[in-house]
């Protein structure tokens, strides 16, 4: 390797660095219908599509076991990988989770983790078929590669939103993330106490988004029962900033997001004012909420309102960029800060 050459990733950040890895590779299989690019990727199974999906939660980076516990790390792990399916209007089926490990970790604990895996899979029907253990120098690392199926007419890619799309969110935001400032915050508070009793009355719902979220199959379901597929999808795990413009860049469209149409629960917005944060930067930027955005035909609005989803904006054409609405009418650009 020629040293004097030397880029550092975060010169490029993480979709960068994903689109220089990828850019040099083509699909030879004639059943790989969408490699990289999605949620998931699409392959040609006969009468459906076959969907794969995987991630990677890192301790130290993604968790801290200080303060989150094993079963419920186990059971994210399974909601993180099948949200994946999910943003592409499938039902997920099965996954593979492959643990490296430190010596620090007992049989037991182990035996903690998969308790909540087993939880999961239980709650979403999924069956977990395999997956892999290694030693690990430093820490936990955990690897979840999820599959599930669609029909081949129901698939929806982040490429499909259509100018004057409604822009559709299932469910609050920034929760996850005001859920983590409090549980690093009552860390703090309780380093080198020797009975720690940290506080949390009060802001149960803020901690289970983030502890114990849930993959919304629910919606899917839904749609499906109302006839409605949506033109584009994507699932929130690195804030809605980023994700809007993922849908941006995909469907080659503008999007418009009205402030005042967030949806952001209480326990969000107190959580935010003790800390003097804002919430909305924590709606846009937070992360791991694990809803789903997507579009759908203005034609479906009644469809939409009756089910009870929030429609925060609309998609606009291409050159007219990604805009945050303000109440005033204020038009502020959208930037992708959230996980990188």
């Amino acid at each position: 390797m020629d040293k004097s050459k030397r880029t550092e990733i975060s010169a490029l950040g993480e979709f960068k660095l994903i689109d220089r890895i990828c850019a040099s590779f083509q699909t030879e299989q004639k059943n790989t219908v969408k490699g990289a690019g999605d949620d998931a990727a699409v392959i040609d199974a006969g009468n459906k599509y076959l969907l794969l999906s995987n991630d990677l939660l890192l301790e130290g980076v993604h968790f801290d076991l200080t303060y989150f516990p094993l079963q419920h790390l186990g059971y994210k792990s399974v909601v993180v990988g099948i949200s994946d399916i999910l943003a592409m209007n499938g039902t997920p089926r099965q996954i593979l989770i492959a643990l490296g490990i430190s010596s620090r970790f007992s049989v037991e604990m182990i035996d903690s983790f998969y308790e909540g895996v087993h939880a999961a899979c239980k709650d979403y029907h999924v069956d977990m078929v395999g997956g892999d253990t290694s030693a690990s120098v430093n820490g936990l690392t955990i690897s979840i590669t999820a599959t599930g199926d669609v029909d081949k007419d129901k698939i929806v890619y982040r490429s499909g939103a259509n100018v004057n799309d409604l822009v559709c969110l299932s469910g609050d935001l920034g929760a996850a993330y005001m859920g983590i400032h409090l549980l690093e915050r009552e860390k703090r508070a309780c380093n080198g106490q020797p009975n720690p009793q940290p506080k949390f009355e009060g802001y149960e719902y803020i901690l289970r988004r983030e502890l114990k979220p849930d993959a919304r199959i629910d919606i899917i379901e839904r749609l499906a029962q109302n006839n409605i597929v949506p033109t584009s999808m994507i699932d929130i795990s690195d804030g809605l900033a980023s994700e809007a413009l993922h849908l941006c860049k995909a469907s080659n469209k503008g999007i418009r997001i009205y402030l005042n149409r967030l949806p952001i629960a209480k326990q969000t917005y107190a959580m935010a004012e003790e800390l003097h944060s804002d919430p909305v930067v924590a709606a846009l930027n937070g992360g791991d909420d694990y809803e789903l955005l997507f579009t759908v035909p203005l034609s479906k609005q009644a469809e939409v309102f009756a089910m009870g989803i929030d429609v925060i904006g609309h998609v606009t054409a291409p050159d007219s960029g990604a805009m945050l609405v303000t109440p005033d009418g204020q038009e502020i650009e959208l930037r992708a800060q959230g996980w990188k």
